[in-house]
C-alpha cells in the first residue's frame, strides 16, 4: 500500500523549478528595463548640461554685449558734446575768421558724423543699436535654455526614483514597484521630449 504522505513531494519538485524559472525571467526583463532606464538617464542628464551650459554662456555674451553698447554709448554722448561746444562757439564767437569758421564746421560734421556712427554702424555691426539687437538675441537664448532646463531636472531626478524603485523590485521579486517604476520613467521620458522640443514651456525656479 502506497504511503499517501510521499506523494506531495514529486509534486513540489517539480514545481519549485517552475517558480524559479519565472522568478529568473522577471530578473532578467527587469534589468533590461533598468538598462534602458539609466541610458535614458544619461540623455537626460546630457540636455541638462547643455542647457545649464547655454544658460550661463548666453547670459556672459548679453552682459558684455550691454556694456559694450554702453560704452559706444559714452562715446556718442561726447562726440555729441563736443559738436554742440563747436557750433555754439561757431554762431556766438565774435570775430572768428573765416577759415576759423571752416575749420569749425569740418569739426562739427566730422564729430556728428561718428556719433551717428557710435549710434548705428550696420557694416561692422558694432553700432549701439546693432550692440543692442545682439544682447536681446542673447537674451532670447539664455531664456529659451533656462525654460528647457526644469525639465531635465525634474525627468533627472524622476529617471534615478525609477531605478531605485526597479533595483528593489528585482530583489523583492514585486511586480507592482516595477510598475510604478515604469510609470516614473514614462513621465521622465515626457519631461526630456519637452526639455529638448519645449512644446509646453516650463519656468525654472
Amino acid at each position: 500500500m502506497v504511503d499517501q504522505t510521499e506523494i506531495p513531494e514529486p509534486v513540489h519538485e517539480h514545481a519549485e523549478p517552475h517558480a524559479e524559472h519565472g522568478d529568473g525571467g522577471f530578473r532578467r526583463l527587469a534589468a533590461i528595463y533598468l538598462g534602458v532606464v539609466a541610458m535614458l538617464l544619461a540623455i537626460s542628464s546630457l540636455g541638462g548640461g547643455k542647457a545649464t551650459k547655454e544658460v550661463l554662456n548666453a547670459n556672459i555674451h548679453a552682459s558684455d554685449t550691454y556694456a559694450f553698447a554702453q560704452a559706444k554709448y559714452l562715446r556718442e554722448t561726447v562726440y555729441q558734446l563736443t559738436a554742440d561746444r563747436f557750433e555754439f562757439e561757431l554762431n556766438h564767437l565774435p570775430g572768428l575768421s573765416d577759415e576759423g569758421r571752416a575749420k569749425a564746421a569740418e569739426r562739427i560734421q566730422h564729430y556728428r558724423a561718428d556719433a551717428a556712427r557710435y549710434e548705428s554702424d550696420p557694416a561692422s555691426g558694432e553700432g549701439r543699436k546693432e550692440l543692442l539687437a545682439k544682447a536681446k538675441q542673447w537674451e532670447a537664448v539664455r531664456d529659451h535654455a533656462e525654460l528647457q532646463d526644469p525639465n531635465f531636472e525634474f525627468a533627472a531626478a524622476l529617471f534615478q526614483i525609477a531605478i531605485v524603485l526597479g533595483s528593489v523590485a528585482i530583489v523583492a521579486l514585486s511586480r507592482a514597484l516595477l510598475g510604478l517604476s515604469a510609470i516614473l520613467a514614462a513621465a521622465a521620458i515626457v519631461l526630456t521630449l519637452n526639455g529638448y522640443l519645449l512644446i509646453v514651456p516650463m519656468a525654472g525656479g
